[in-house]
């Protein structure tokens, strides 16, 4: 991957358009602010249809672009242009899916028999309560479905997040042809990247949690490797103890900083660095910074261990995790609280749902010293579409459709698109990217500076090239980013009265 910042976002939900509409949004037009801004784009799922049980995480064909965004080849052409990253769902398809409705209709005398997990797999010697509550689950219930088959029988099959999204045996030879399908799709389109979207579900094993086992680890390694022998790049989805989420680092290519979202919230609510700084320390570096995503903002990435009984602590205690989110909550206006938990539909246990900007009360200083903690962080950063322009929380839309993360998914129109641009906290993010993405300094030493409790302070060096941040979560007349440039120029980024100075 180009070290460089990225952008996150739905191919329909960026201009209102279609893939060749994107395209031009990321490369045409004389004074187009967003033409040539990102060294990559990771496009949310585009698969046929984009609008299924869950946005696209669902595939009836996950090697069919949705009609309605256009097809491969004008895939390939923004491939020409920009990287592209794209999702390999391995965990599970959709029960309107030409594969299963075929199992349906036909039962074991169909051919992709094998390609769905059902609970006898599983457990083929049953399975009791000790063995079903020992299941890892990112939302309540038991991960199984009872559905009918032409005959008249009925079938429990594994669903790990909806009864509308069927797992994948992917051990058995007809999902691994399935998988196998995909990537070569992919590797034709000209995709150099790849999220495995909740690869740490796709293992199941009787009596284990059923989540990032060794054998998960196992077949996310010969999955990778198929890939890059395909020219692809690997990035690992986990949502997970801070501690878990450093090991799995060290076996995979790329990881999500999904830790450093909520730690960054923390550190302006708490007016101290001291858990963001002790996270700075001990994260791996072969991460994907992000401050949002199509998801929630992650709790359960900062908090103590559910799965051990011993209670191994998270990064911060459990009482300031219950108050931090109660905190986005009085921010948001209380809006984030309609969208959370058992107020919304498609419920994770470790989430909550807002858009960062409102997470932070709307504070356009604040967001942009955010966005410079992201963009300094050893990694690739990543920065989501509506985080892009600033956006709000999308209440008409979540009333629309009752989807707690519809809040954070807003459909911007070109127009609405144009209009957001001029805004000067977007504006001045704009000029953090462009930062970011030239200056020589990101491409050599980092370090962390010694400094009091409520003060972060990063840097980096390469020769005469250097950049610093020093961010004062308890006095925010010492925010500053300053810029070395070769000639011993110097230029201060300060960031103060609610939007940030020109550098």
């Amino acid at each position: 991957m180009k070290n460089q910042v990225q952008l996150i976002a739905y191919v329909d939900r960026l201009g209102g358009g279609d893939l060749r509409a994107l395209c031009a949004l990321l490369t045409e037009g004389e004074g187009n602010p967003l033409r040539g801004a990102f060294g990559g784009v990771h496009l949310l799922p585009f698969f046929h249809p984009i609008d299924g049980a869950d946005a696209g995480f669902d595939p009836i064909d996950h090697t069919l672009v949705d009609p309605r965004l256009g097809n491969w080849s004008d895939l390939a052409a923004l491939g020409a242009e920009v990287d592209v990253m794209a999702d390999v769902i391995v965990n599970h398809m959709s029960s309107q899916s030409p594969q299963f409705l075929d199992y349906q209709a036909r039962g074991e005398a169909s051919e992709h028999a094998g390609l769905f997990l059902t609970l006898d797999a599983v457990f083929p010697d049953g399975a009791n309560e000790a063995l079903l509550t020992s299941v890892y689950r990112p939302r309540p219930g038991l991960p199984l479905t009872v559905l009918p088959l032409a005959d008249g029988s009925k079938r429990i099959f594994w669903t790990t997040f909806t009864p509308q999204q069927i797992d994948i045996d992917v051990e058995h030879p007809s999902g691994q042809a399935y998988l196998e399908a995909i990537l070569r799709r992919f590797a034709e389109a000209g995709i150099r990247s790849i999220r495995l979207d909740a690869a740490g579900y796709a293992i199941k094993r009787a009596g284990q949690s059923c989540f990032m086992m060794p054998e998960t680890f196992a077949f996310i390694a010969a999955f990778s490797a198929r890939a890059k022998s395909l020219g692809i790049e690997v990035l690992v989805e986990i949502h997970s103890y801070y501690r878990r989420q450093i090991e799995i680092a060290r076996q995979v290519d790329w990881v999500y900083d999904f830790a450093l979202p909520p730690l960054v919230l923390h550190a302006f609510a708490f007016k101290t660095a001291q858990p963001l700084k002790h996270w700075v320390e001990v994260r791996p570096a072969n991460a994907l910074t992000v401050l949002d995503t199509h998801d929630g903002i992650g709790i359960i990435d900062i908090g103590a261990d559910a799965s051990d009984r011993a209670g191994s602590p998270g990064l911060v205690p459990p009482e300031e995790l219950d108050a931090l989110v109660e905190w986005i909550h009085d921010n948001s206006g209380g809006e984030s609280r309609q969208a959370t938990g058992a107020a919304a539909s498609n419920l994770d246990l470790y989430q909550v749902n807002c858009t960062f900007f409102d997470a932070l009360g709307g504070d356009g200083r604040n967001y942009l010293l955010a966005r410079a903690i992201q963009f300094f962080l050893p990694g690739i950063p990543q920065v989501y579409y509506v985080g892009l322009l600033a956006g709000r929380n999308d209440m008409a839309l979540l009333k629309q459709t009752g989807v707690g993360r519809d809040i954070n998914r807003h459909r911007y129109s070109r127009e609405e698109i144009d209009e957001r641009l001029q805004d000067e906290v977007v504006r001045q993010l704009l000029q953090l990217i462009e930062l970011r993405n030239t200056h020589p300094a990101f491409s050599g030493e980092f370090t962390m500076e010694r400094s009091e409790a409520s003060t972060l302070h990063l840097a980096w060096t390469q020769g005469a090239h250097r950049a610093a941040l020093i961010v004062d979560f308890s006095d925010p007349a010492r925010h500053a980013l300053r810029v070395t440039q070769e000639m011993g120029a110097d230029r201060v980024l300060r960031f103060d009265g609610g939007a940030a100075g020109n550098p």
